[in-house]
This record gives structure tokens, C-alpha cells and sequence, in this order.
């Protein structure tokens, strides 16, 4: 494997891991602030950057069957979300192919 660059995000509100500040999204990409997640309050996001996506497995959640993947920040490894692959009911399809991240594990950075 490679060496791995981070990407540095630029805007009015960016969010980042908060163990060691890594940029993972802005203010822009995110979709809502209405999810759960493990640890409590979560957002959904468009779309992230610095993440590792871990394997693929089915979860029963509140809403459903659905195939995640864990993400992982990049520098640090601390794990910060999921990543939704598919949704088993058609009122999730929305879903697919957005990020969550938990709030508790946010900080804003800039």
C-alpha cells in the first residue's frame, strides 16, 4: 500500500475527527442532522474524505436490514461512522452510498 494524503477542505463550517482534527466534511455535504447513531446524535452526510471504509456486513438497524461498512479516519483509525451500501426496504434507498458520522465524535476545525 501506498503513502496516503489527506485532503484539506475549505469553507464556512468544516468538520473533523475530533481525536486529532483530520478534515472528513463541510457544512455543505451534509444531507441531515436527524440520524442515531451509536454513541447518539449523527449526521448523514453526501459524501466524506480521509476515511478508510472497512468490509461490508448486514446490520439490523432501526429502519431496517442494511449493508454498511464501518469508516475509519485516515490518520488516526478511530472509527467515526458507517457507510450505507444498500438498503433492504425501498423507503432507505435514499440512503445508498451516504456517510453517518456521530456527532460526539465531530469537532469543528478552522
Amino acid at each position: 500500500m501506498g503513502m496516503s494524503y489527506r485532503q484539506y477542505l475549505a469553507g464556512a463550517r468544516i468538520y473533523g475527527c475530533s481525536t486529532c482534527k483530520t478534515h472528513l466534511a463541510t457544512i455543505h455535504s451534509m444531507l441531515s442532522r436527524a440520524f442515531n447513531g451509536q454513541h447518539g446524535r449523527a449526521y448523514l452526510f453526501e459524501g466524506v474524505v480521509n476515511v478508510v471504509e472497512g468490509k461490508p456486513c448486514d446490520r439490523l438497524m432501526t429502519t431496517g436490514n442494511h449493508t454498511v461498512r464501518d469508516i475509519y479516519c485516515i490518520k488516526c483509525g478511530v472509527t467515526l461512522g458507517w457507510k450505507y451500501d444498500r438498503a433492504y426496504d425501498p423507503s432507505q434507498k435514499y440512503k445508498e452510498g451516504k456517510y453517518i458520522l456521530e456527532r460526539s465524535l465531530l469537532v469543528d476545525v478552522q
